[in-house]
């Protein structure tokens, strides 16, 4: 056969690059992690995934390295279907120089990006890397510069979302960082810029990896992580399912799922959900689970600020984004982390052209010098700026407490909010009666003979005429009040009547969010 040698010698060397060092594999299996092909064999449809860049060498002459040249470098990337859709990935393997990232690493990285932006598709990154490749010096941290400046570039523009399948320590930390989502493994994954040795030369503290940047860690305390899954496998799964909340790109819709859930159920349970008593707590996830098609519901952030919800469902087929207050925790107080998670979300659906529906049981921002003294009016501030300047519909549904600042930063009518429902229990007001009684009617209550039986009598008062639904809803301020069985084809009715919705902003580069 003609050039029979030439073809032998592509064969050898795809075999080559696929088989790896077994004895590396061997070490990565027994830590209970995947290879990087195994990784992506699970991400991806079976047999789509088309790889790039198979044979590329870093070019490092230093420390020996040209002696030690393994084809793809350490990292494997190129494109494939996820559920028939295309996608763009890299995985790094952790058995080529500890999958360090070296200016050749880097360039195979921002090739795909540079394809993902091109073509309007999703961009997912498997990271298990120990860094910068030390040995090549600066032409490492190039490699990570245009690796976070390619993510910048397309952020707001393809859905972008990591995974830390394993350490991810320094520099690298940046790219997952300035990514949509980041799904980490529980006691397999560590992020962190500087790790246990050098704080314990530093700072002299004693810190375990697991504990400075483990899964729990950021999913709990940083809010770096979104998702903690117990293993790979499940992580692999959590981003195919999460990737079919989001459209392509920002020029498309989301895309539609076909539910048999009736658009015009009515769940007679969620009348009895909200407690006599304003001040005993409930679930919003029940009301979610709910409402939404078949209970589906995606959450995002759920270790952290859990005073807030996040996450994603689906009214009639059509993918939204949910936000919520959450009774059971801090009574759904906002804060300094629960408005920075509910703030991301929103700007998050407002670059992927997804309605927010708001569900609202809130009575106010979390007092405290804390608080204060850590800039919680900034970081509101923030919340109230997302809300503000998404274009995507916005309906709300109020379903107890809505007081004072925390209504003036939530989805209202003031703020281009679209569609504002409220439930009878629904209360709506500058501040709880019994506080405004304190107020307003201090002098009676001190010279009352019975104080505590005036401010209730008075707290009775007051509620019935300010707090109440009506009386917003006579001002124009909620569209409808409704009973809360009515919710899910409420909801459904209103994003159906704005599906179509326009609105812009004015002409500017981008505004100054206060960050």
């Amino acid at each position: 056969m003609p050039n029979e040698d030439k073809y032998k010698k592509l064969a050898e060397l795809r075999q080559k690059a696929l088989a790896g060092d077994p004895e590396k594999i061997a070490k990565q299996q027994a830590k209970g992690k995947l290879t990087a092909r195994e990784r992506l064999g699970i991400l991806f449809d079976d047999g789509t995934f088309q790889e790039l860049d198979r044979f590329k060498v870093h070019r490092c002459t230093d420390f020996d390295m040209e002696s030690n040249r393994p084809l793809g470098d350490g990292v494997i990337t190129g494109y494939g279907l996820i559920e028939g859709r295309l996608t763009y990935a890299f995985a790094q393997d952790f058995t080529v120089f500890g999958g360090t990232l070296s200016r050749a690493h880097g360039e195979k990285i921002c090739k795909v990006m540079d394809l993902a932006l091109k073509n309007g598709a999703p961009f997912v990154g498997l990271n298990d890397s120990g860094g910068a490749r030390i040995q090549e010096g600066v032409d490492s941290l190039a490699g990570y510069a245009e690796v976070f400046q390619a993510n910048t570039m397309a952020s707001g523009v393809i859905p972008q979302i990591s995974a830390i399948m394993g350490p991810c320590a320094g520099g690298a930390v940046y790219s997952p960082a300035v990514t949509d989502f980041a799904f980490m493994v529980d006691g397999t994954s560590h992020m962190f810029l500087t790790g246990p040795d050098v704080i314990k030369t530093v700072m002299n503290e004693e810190v375990s990896f697991e504990e400075l940047g483990g899964a729990r860690v950021h999913a709990s305390k940083s809010g770096v992580c979104h998702v903690v899954a117990a293993n790979e496998f499940e992580c692999l799964q959590g981003i195919r399912r999460l990737l079919q909340f989001f459209p392509q790109n920002n020029m498309e819709d989301p895309p539609p799922a076909k539910t048999s859930d009736d658009p015009a159920r009515m769940d007679p349970e969620l009348d009895g959900i909200v407690p006599d008593s304003t001040t005993k707590p409930y679930d919003m996830k029940d009301i979610i689970r709910l409402v939404v098609d078949d209970g589906d519901f995606f959450e995002t952030h759920a270790d952290f600020a859990a005073n807030h919800i996040t996450g994603f469902a689906r009214f009639n087929g059509r993918p939204v984004g949910i936000v919520a207050h959450q009774p059971a925790v801090l009574a759904g107080c906002l804060d300094i982390d629960s408005s920075c998670k509910s703030a991301r979300m929103i700007r998050f659906c407002d670059c992927f052209n997804l309605p927010v529906v708001t569900f609202s049981d809130v009575p106010g921002f979390l007092p405290g010098t804390d608080q204060e003294w850590r800039g919680v009016i900034k970081h509101g501030a923030m919340l109230l700026y997302a809300y503000a300047e998404a274009t995507v519909p916005k309906v709300h549904v109020i379903t107890r407490k809505s007081y004072g600042g925390a209504y003036a930063v939530t989805s209202n009518r003031h703020m281009r909010g679209d569609i504002v429902y409220a439930w009878p229990t629904a209360e709506i007001a500058v501040m709880g009666a019994e506080g405004a009684v304190q107020i307003l009617y201090r002098r009676e209550l001190k010279a009352a003979d019975d104080p505590k039986a005036l401010a209730a009598k008075l707290a009775a008062e007051f509620r019935e005429r300010f707090a109440d639904p009506y009386t917003a809803a006579g001002l124009g301020y909620v569209d409808e009040v409704i009973m809360p069985h009515e919710t899910r084809p409420k909801i459904i009715a209103a994003l159906e009547m704005l599906k179509h919705k326009r609105d812009h902003n004015p002409p500017k580069k981008h505004g100054n969010i206060p960050l």
